[in-house]
């Protein structure tokens, strides 16, 4: 996605969250916090090339980018949010998970065979992922979603949801959630596609994804220029 909104022109900056992309015992040493802090060292070094700043995130990343648009400063210009979770799939209370996970290590990530909520096999075999969700991590997730539906009153910035009916692993009535829930987004946007699974940015869908996300992001700051 950071290719193709570059070919238009864009400076992105794809950023790494703490603990992903080494090991998983990384991931389990990492906590929320850490993960917001990560979005706040990539916003503040595109800070250095751009005024107009968007946040876009898939699933958690989703979450993140709507939750730190209420904490950086100067705020964003917009977020694009994919796939996002208003509820964990499973939704144990916070305590369960927190007790689980001193006795589990790892849960499965979801059921079916690998790729199975894939559409486009190709693209599935390009996926790199940690085989299983360290359950101390899913606990900083739950912790994430709850920050970020309490912050819902506090975004006030354009807002574009992205989720797809197909996918089996976030519900799309997640999307709902979250519209509803972003009373003071007067510009908001929901567009559901299909043909994708949770990953939409990788999907057979991409391209119907970066189009709605460009179209977006040109908009918004077509709009601040005429002001």
């Amino acid at each position: 996605m950071g290719e193709y909104l570059h070919q238009q022109g864009f400076t992105c900056l794809g950023v790494r969250l703490a603990g992903h992309a080494t090991h998983p015992e990384d991931m389990i040493r990492s906590r929320y916090t850490d993960w917001m802090a990560s979005v706040e060292d990539g916003y503040h070094l595109l800070r250095g090339y751009a005024d107009n700043i968007f946040l876009a995130g898939l699933s958690m990343g989703g979450v993140l980018s709507l939750l730190m648009s209420t904490r950086l400063v100067p705020r964003v210009s917009g977020v694009i949010a994919m796939s996002t979770p208003q509820r964990l799939p499973t939704d144990y209370p916070i305590w369960f998970l927190r007790l689980a996970s001193k006795v589990i290590k790892y849960s499965p990530k979801r059921k079916g065979g690998a790729g199975s909520g894939w559409f486009d096999k190709t693209a599935y075999q390009g996926q790199i992922s940690y085989p299983s969700n360290p359950v101390r991590s899913v606990v900083e997730l739950k912790e994430l979603i709850l920050q970020m539906r309490a912050a819902y009153p506090k975004v006030d910035v354009p807002v574009l949801l992205i989720h797809s009916k197909d996918d089996t692993y976030v519900l799309s009535e997640n999307m709902e959630h979250i519209y509803t829930g972003l009373v003071n987004a007067h510009d908001k946007t929901k567009l559901f596609i299909t043909g994708s699974g949770h990953v939409v940015t990788l999907d057979a869908a991409r391209v119907q994804v970066f189009q709605s996300a460009v179209e977006f992001i040109q908009r918004i700051e077509s709009s601040r220029e005429a002001v």
